[in-house]
């Protein structure tokens, strides 16, 4: 495993990489609350199929990341993914995300699905749809509570980092029952939350793409704006995720939405982090789908 810097503008993002430099890439986006060694699993799988694994840390997740005018919107976001494939001098990548890493696939899929040989998300299904599914999902809405929370200034910043992140460490333990970080990993996402701006990026991803004014479109978004996603995409879903109710996929993904096509996967006895409480079925799939005819 080795660190590299990729560039956006003026911002740098460390990044993870594993496998040969030649190999086809495969840039893995990270969630919440996470860091690029949530994917230490697939960076090693996918290296050893002969694929250059990358694993960025996300926009304001380290200093060198933060801009200064704390813009974090998933479309930014998004066009930070494009201009990493630029800076590794890529053509076209297989682009893969968790989490809010999900949420900036889909979108950097419709902006520019040229750059994209495929897509693969993992734990958050196609949001545009979203607010429909709500209507008929009733407890959806409660496990989305601290999306709410996240909204109060000072008090959710306060939380969040009382009693050593406990906060962090018990939502992470509602999403994915019965699974916990060891403690060697759960001391290196702390490090990440800790450092300067972060717990503010942290939090800014929230108030700026999942404010009760985006989520009823109020507020422009790509998040909800871009529907159509012309890369043929993989929908990965832990059965058992506490966060994200897996049954919501069956109503989220239409035909007319992924012209290229879209395969849905649950995954059983798996929950949020599927790719750390369940690595392998996962990386059996990714392998998969990644090794499918190149567009």
């Amino acid at each position: 495993m080795q660190q590299i810097i990729l560039r956006s503008g003026a911002l740098s993002f460390t990044a993870l990489t594993c496998g040969p430099s030649a190999g086809p890439v495969v840039l893995l986006l990270h969630g919440f609350p996470d860091n690029p060694h949530t994917f230490t699993a697939q960076l090693q799988a996918l290296a050893s199929a002969g694929y250059r694994a990358i694993a960025p840390t996300m926009r304001g997740y380290e200093t060198s990341s933060q801009p200064k005018d704390g813009d974090y919107r998933v479309g930014t976001m998004a066009r930070d993914v494009l201009a990493w494939i630029d800076d590794i001098g890529a053509d076209k990548v297989h682009l893969i995300g968790h989490d809010w890493g999900a949420a900036i696939t889909y979108v950097a899929g419709a902006l520019a699905p040229d750059r994209f040989h495929s897509l693969t998300t993992l734990a958050v299904p196609h949001m545009p749809r979203m607010r429909r599914a709500l209507l008929t999902a009733p407890a959806q809405v409660l496990k989305l509570w601290y999306m709410r929370f996240f909204q109060l200034p000072w008090v959710s910043e306060w939380a969040i980092e009382l009693n050593d992140w406990a906060m962090l460490r018990w939502l992470s333990s509602r999403w994915s029952p019965g699974f916990s970080l060891p403690e060697a990993e759960w001391s290196n996402r702390r490090e990440t939350f800790e450092t300067p701006g972060v717990k503010q990026a942290m939090l800014g991803y929230y108030r700026q793409n999942a404010s009760l004014g985006v989520s009823l479109g109020l507020f422009p978004s790509d998040l909800y704006r871009l529907t159509t996603v012309p890369v043929r995409t993989l929908a990965i879903a832990g059965v058992d995720d506490g966060c994200m109710d897996s049954r919501l996929y069956d109503q989220l993904f239409l035909e007319e939405d992924f012209p290229a096509g879209f395969k849905i996967l649950k995954i059983e006895s798996a929950g949020h982090f599927m790719h750390i409480d369940a690595p392998q079925p996962v990386n059996d799939a990714l392998l998969e789908w990644l090794a499918q005819p190149a567009d």
